[in-house]
């Protein structure tokens, strides 16, 4: 199947197939034999026996979900065929992945015993056209986007290339900043999703710099989805991304949905508007009217610019939201992911280049465990002009504390126990004293910019630990209802 994929045979029956699911009886028969399948108590068991349950239920949902986001860009035409086919290609390939890609795996998992991580965050640039309030990179415009520190876009390829011959990442995510704000040596980032065709690119952005080109350029590349930034209705958004932000996002969706680029949101959910991120109006605008795809949503976390203990959801809020999510998921059939409330999905925290995780690497080549987690293992200009690679960042100390305590805590497990909490999996919020711990290890340093002044102060330990202890009581009781004894209770 692997050597037919690769082909260009195989690669023309495989467009073949996804241009007849665009004839509506065909489409609204595989989709209904698929939703029947996926339905099933047997589809998709990752794992088995009873205690996995719960989560071989939650895998269900979240694919019949994705199954009815394609089903509804393909019905009103917001997802080109072209486009399909592109993205059906990307994916086989991570499905059938080539020979010299499993040899990396291979090689990778013979020296250290686990696989690599699956995918890589990048942050090119800090350069921002916004100044959001509390933006967590802190970002903001200048006196020219030439001023703002990025990186240099020899050694963003040789990133990229190191992660497919090394690592055999296929998938890339770019954060920032702002990304279509970068420039570097007379080149932008669609230059490199460009250059690396082979590859799925993500791409978290405010969505004001989409232009008429550039969503032309996106359909003809086919390998990129944009998620656009956004906090709620026009109110919302403006008040945190400045005055006109709501609308030209929407000029945006409008362009994205023209070139049949399919793309998503990414919401912010604070204290003040957990209720509202999820509510059946923003939801019915989204979806149904502007065409989105998926939905990201990010809990606040105070790093970044002005950090704010006051945006951060309760823990009192945390079960009427985590229910809530999974309704939006199981009832209403939208692609959502919660990185938070939805991190039994991933067994937990997925940072420092855990198998089936992943790593950061920002605008200074400073390398991070997560985004939301400022502390520098690394700089990678530093190893690659002493001639390392990726691997040094992966053994760096800091990494493999974050992976002692990952395993430790649960990730990798036989069977899930009330001691290791994928609802509780986040080192930073729910689990500060361990963080604090690792601002100590060898070589680590605060990230640049980006970590408040006060990230080891007193106080601010103090707050994240009372946060913390605060919110296990909330977090350890859902554990242990809903996913541990689901006849316990109805959650």
């Amino acid at each position: 199947m692997t050597s037919l994929f690769h082909k260009n045979f195989g690669r023309r029956i495989l467009r073949t197939i996804i241009r007849v699911y665009y004839f509506y009886p065909i489409r609204r028969l595989v989709f209904w034999a698929a939703r029947h399948w996926l339905g099933t108590t047997r589809a998709l068991t990752l794992h088995d026996g009873s205690a996995w349950e719960k989560f071989n239920e939650q895998y269900r949902w979240i694919s019949l979900a994705a199954l009815q986001s394609v089903e509804r860009a393909i019905e009103k035409r917001w997802l080109s065929a072209q486009v399909a086919c592109r993205i059906s290609e990307l994916w086989g390939s991570a499905f059938f992945p080539t020979k010299e890609r499993q040899l990396a795996i291979q090689e990778f998992r013979l020296s250290h015993g686990v696989e690599p991580p699956w995918f890589l965050v990048i942050s090119p640039t800090r350069a921002c056209n916004l100044k959001c309030s509390g933006c967590y990179a802190n970002s903001g415009p200048g006196s020219g986007y030439s001023e703002t520190a990025s990186l240099r876009w020899d050694t963003l390829d040789r990133l990229i290339t190191e992660a497919k011959q090394t690592w055999g990442i296929r998938l890339f995510v770019f954060s920032g900043g702002e990304p279509l704000a970068y420039r570097s040596q007379g080149k932008d980032l669609l230059d490199i999703v460009e250059k690396h065709a082979d590859c799925l690119f993500l791409m978290f952005t405010n969505g004001t710099l989409i232009k008429p080109e550039v969503a032309r350029r996106l359909a003809r590349l086919g390998n990129l989805t944009p998620a656009l930034s956004v906090e709620g209705m026009q109110e919302e958004t403006d008040q945190r991304r400045g005055a006109g932000a709501f609308e030209q996002v929407l000029a945006s969706m409008e362009r994205l949905r023209q070139a049949g680029v399919p793309f998503g949101i990414s919401l912010t959910a604070t204290r003040a508007n957990c209720e509202q991120v999820l509510a059946e109006q923003l939801l019915d605008f989204f979806f149904a009217g502007q065409g989105a795809f998926y939905a990201f949503v990010f809990q606040y976390m105070p790093i970044g610019r002005f950090p704010n203990f006051d945006w951060m959801p309760t823990p009192d809020q945390r079960l009427p939201f985590w229910t809530r999510s999974w309704e939006v998921v199981r009832q209403r059939r939208h692609f959502l992911l919660d990185f938070w409330n939805h991190g039994p999905l991933v067994e937990g925290c997925i940072a420092a280049g855990r198998e089936k995780g992943y790593m950061h690497v920002d605008w200074n080549g400073d390398v991070m465990p997560c985004v939301f987690m400022p502390l520098v293992a690394a700089n990678l200009n530093d190893i690659y002009d002493r001639g390392g690679s990726l691997n040094d960042v992966w053994e760096s100390p800091l990494f493999r504390e974050v992976r002692r305590w990952q395993n430790h805590y649960g990730y990798g497990c036989t069977e899930p126990s009330k001691d290791g909490n994928w609802i509780l999996a986040c080192p930073f919020r729910d689990h500060y004293s361990v963080f604090q711990d690792w601002m100590h290890s060898p070589g680590t340093v605060p990230q640049e910019g980006v970590a408040s002044s006060d990230l080891m102060s007193q106080h601010f330990c103090d707050e994240m630990c009372a946060y913390g202890a605060a919110e296990a009581q909330q977090g350890q009781r859902l554990w242990e209802t809903a996913y541990l004894n689901r006849e316990a209770g109805d959650l």
